[in-house]
């Protein structure tokens, strides 16, 4: 079933059923799906069971948000709820632009909208500290350039955990005219706007190509679980005598402020980080804060 099979006078349970396989054939994972859909069906357990979609309104979908905030008698903290506003537009925009609805009842409803903490970066001297204490193992009795690698690359790209873990040896280019390459791709098509090609250190080329003499991977750049990965910044970590806790996303944020503070244009730090306009701007915010620009 599609928009095309649903109507004003349809109820909303069909709408959920053809509003799941949309998701699906749009690439979304099961997880995203699986939450897309218990916060949809709260809505659709509040509602009369004959309500059908061309009679919610806006004063509806704001009750209902009323209810699961101050009424339902469970705890709703302020992310889940963002998340379920956020849902909810979602679904109302699917319809009208599926031409089921004429109207969107739910793009009035204002979105709640959630800042996390400020994350924890490194300082300059942290930053120096890592990348040593990483060399240092290019230098032992014997050589490990795995280490330098991995935290280099993450320091000067910026890529998340998964884009890492994403990475084949045929997406670098070492020959590229304008220098060394990393192209980050994606399987699914709903995250082709997340493609980007990045710059590369030359002083980040030796030690590539010591690690692939060493470890001689045969199609992933780090064939080892997540969690493998993690460690061996925990171990970096360590080494340079951080108090904190090296990871991938210390990493990505202090390689964004790094490019901040170096006073790169916002929209190629946004490019880089591979992120939409909308996320940019809780991002530049943090950004500014951490900057101490605010």
């Amino acid at each position: 079933m599609s928009e095309a099979h649903l109507t004003a006078r349809t109820g909303l349970a069909p709408a959920v059923n053809a509003w799941e396989i949309y998701l699906y054939d749009q690439g979304r994972s099961p997880n995203t799906v699986k939450a897309f859909l218990s916060d949809i069906r709260l809505l659709v357990n509040y509602l009369p069971p004959d309500q059908t979609l061309g009679a919610v309104t806006t004063a509806d979908l704001n009750n209902f948000f009323r209810w699961l905030e101050h009424e339902r008698g469970v705890p709703c903290s302020p992310k889940s709820l963002a998340r379920r506003v956020t849902t909810v537009k979602s679904f109302f925009r699917w319809l009208q632009k599926g031409g089921v609805l004429v109207a969107d009842p739910g793009e009035k409803v204002v979105q709640r909208s959630v800042l996390s903490p400020l994350p924890e970066v490194l300082t300059e001297a942290e930053s120096e500290a890592v990348l040593l204490a990483a060399d240092r193992c290019r230098r032992q009795s014997k050589p490990d350039a795995r280490p330098y690698t991995l935290v280099a690359l993450l320091l000067a790209t910026g890529i998340k955990k998964s884009e890492c873990l994403g990475i084949h040896l045929n997406h670098i280019d070492l020959n590229a005219p304008e220098g060394p390459q990393i192209f980050i791709r994606y399987a699914s098509p709903t995250n082709r706007y997340k493609e980007r090609k990045l710059t590369l250190p030359e002083d980040w080329v030796p030690a590539y190509e010591e690690y692939l003499s060493q470890y001689n991977p045969s199609d992933r750049l780090f064939p080892w679980s997540p969690r493998r990965l993690e460690y061996l910044l925990e171990d970096i970590g360590r080494d340079a005598g951080l108090s904190k806790h090296l990871s991938f996303d210390m990493c990505r944020w202090t390689s964004a402020l790094q490019d901040y503070v170096s006073n790169v244009e916002p929209e190629k730090i946004r490019q880089k980080l591979g992120i939409s306009k909308i996320q940019w701007r809780e991002i530049n915010m943090k950004l500014r804060q951490l900057a101490g620009r605010e």
